[in-house]
């Protein structure tokens, strides 16, 4: 072949390759699959628990929540600071924190495949065939042995003519985004869990408080029937009965220090640290957080907008729709487009002679014809997992709205039965000082001072739980309505595609959170398109 031949062939070669790529370039974006789309909010009106009347000093408002960062209307600067470093130490934090990095990984090594694929290779080898082969027959001009030295690239792209990477990357985006939204998910559940722990231990040591006054009082008390018993004041059962209660309200402390202690404990672990760890910082006595005058709860809309676990389950919808496109694709023919250049020669002087050149490129295609259902099947599959997600999207819906009303309700009833009981603790002091009084007048006996010391300790007792109940319960609320993770995180950002790499050795393609979508969206759980004629009629 002269040189003009060849450069007409190798002009032809380039044009033929050239319009190949053009054409599968112009089929590219036929992606097929369903398109996630959003649909609009549908949540409208109020909670229902604002039409319940409010007595208590803390009312619930429909203005816009200011959820950021709730405890700071507690006003507790101890609770602060075990929050701050709560954030900070996690271990449940950390590994959501880990789970994200390793999304974020995932969906670069998805977009990756986007781009053109370049490997070196290289190899040399000594080798001599064998006389009694036919190729030996012919071949051994030197007995010895011949030697093989070989340097070249070899690349591959695959065109995603139908959208199966960009499918894949969709995917990869959505998970990458409910990551986020889980990590956010572990960060409301982490302040709540702290602010209620934290009211706890207050609660108990108040109750530790008031049982040890109540047991002082008691002890008071039986040394009075016994000392009116030695002057003949009063009587043997009095004096066993002073003793009995005594003994029974002791009884009541032990328990109620296992719970200070317990609390202690776990707010010790929240932090990542060992169970005794806050033993000295914690031991002071203070008053249980107190609830501020109004609390805003905004409206239903705001809640699928700001409750992570209802961004997470629409996020993971958008990837199970994604995933029904990636399936659907594997009904279409894959093309790809392969190329290969190198240098090849039995002498290392000549190696890089450009007589040593070898190179090829060209498009190929693979099209499944017969599989047995397995391409099909794979489809009922995704669609199969597209209505799982769907469900599980309104299943946490409406346990959210469900949270919520019973927070509100819970919260609005606490704080009349907190009313009720306080009115009722100064009923019971009144009580304990008349018949203390009549009493030592004679008027009546001594089980009617006994009767109103139980009253009353059981009054106090209940009043410092109910007090505990209405923060833990305001508490409550505010994680239902997903507040607690806006400060604490970083901006998102969605994820740039994968730059084209300089082999697993170069630096990774960087990529970064997408924003997730700010309205939830559910779609009925879509059919596989038609199957085109490479796929058997038979599935």
């Amino acid at each position: 072949m002269n040189h003009v031949t060849k450069g007409v062939w190798t002009i032809r070669t380039a044009a033929g390759v050239a319009a190949t790529a053009s054409l599968l370039a112009l089929l590219a974006g036929c992606t097929v699959g369903p398109d996630y789309k959003e649909r609009e909010n549908t949540a409208h009106g109020q909670f229902h628990g604002l039409s319940d009347s409010q007595s208590g000093p803390s009312k619930l408002v429909t203005g816009p929540a200011s959820l950021q960062k709730w405890w700071s209307t507690l006003n507790d600067p101890v609770l602060d600071s075990l929050l701050a470093r709560s954030i900070e130490a996690n271990l449940d934090l950390r590994l959501a924190q880990s789970r994200l990095t390793e999304a974020r990984a995932q969906r670069g090594i998805v977009a990756a495949d986007r781009w053109p694929s370049l490997d070196a290779n290289g190899s040399y080898n000594r080798s001599r065939a064998s006389d009694h082969s036919p190729s030996g027959e012919f071949n051994n001009d030197e007995p010895e042995g011949r030697d093989l030295y070989s340097v070249g690239f070899d690349a591959s792209w695959e065109l995603d003519v139908f959208g199966r990477i960009a499918r894949s990357v969709e995917a990869a985006d959505a998970d990458l985004a409910a990551a986020v939204e889980d990590r956010n998910d572990v960060l409301v559940t982490l302040v709540a869990e702290v602010g209620r722990n934290y009211v706890e231990l207050r609660g108990f040591q108040k109750r530790v408080d008031v049982t040890r006054n109540a047991i002082q009082t008691e002890r008071d008390s039986a040394d009075l029937v016994r000392a009116r018993f030695n002057a003949g004041l009063a009587t043997e059962l009095d004096v066993a009965q002073a003793e009995s209660q005594t003994a029974s309200r002791e009884s009541q402390l032990p328990p109620l220090e296992v719970g200070l202690r317990r609390a202690t404990h776990r707010l010790a672990i929240l932090m990542g640290q060992e169970p005794g760890a806050l033993l000295e910082e914690l031991r002071a006595i203070q008053a249980i957080p107190v609830a501020p005058p109004e609390i805003a709860v905004g409206v239903p809309a705001d809640l699928l907008r700001r409750r992570p676990d209802i961004r997470k389950t629409e996020r993971q919808i958008a990837a199970a729709t994604a995933r029904v496109g990636v399936a659907t694709a594997d009904l279409y023919p894959r093309f790809t487009l392969l190329g290969s250049f190198g240098l090849e020669s039995d002498h290392i002087g000549n190696l890089i002679d450009m007589n040593s050149r070898h190179w090829s490129i060209g498009p190929s295609f693979n099209w499944p014809i017969f599989n047995a259902g397995r391409i099909r099947n794979g489809i009922r599959v995704r669609d199969a997992q597209l209505d799982q997600s769907i469900i599980t999207y309104e299943r946490t819906v409406l346990n959210a709205y469900e949270e919520v009303e019973n927070s509100m309700i819970s919260f609005i009833q606490e704080q009349q039965r907190r009313i009720s009981l306080a009115s009722a603790a100064e009923s019971s002091a009144r009580a304990v000082a008349l018949a203390r009084e009549r009493y030592q007048s004679g008027v009546v006996d001594f089980l009617n001072v006994l009767d109103a010391q139980r009253l009353l300790y059981q009054s106090e007792d209940q009043l410092a739980l109910s007090e505990q109940s209405v923060t833990v319960e305001l508490i409550s609320l505010y994680k239902a309505l997903g507040g607690g993770w806006e400060e604490m995180v970083h901006p998102s950002e969605r994820p740039a595609d994968a730059e084209p790499q300089q082999g697993d050795a170069g630096a990774g393609a960087a990529s970064q959170n997408p924003a997730p979508a700010a309205e939830p969206a559910v779609q009925p759980a879509v059919q596989p398109e038609p199957a085109p004629a490479g796929e058997n009629a038979g599935q």
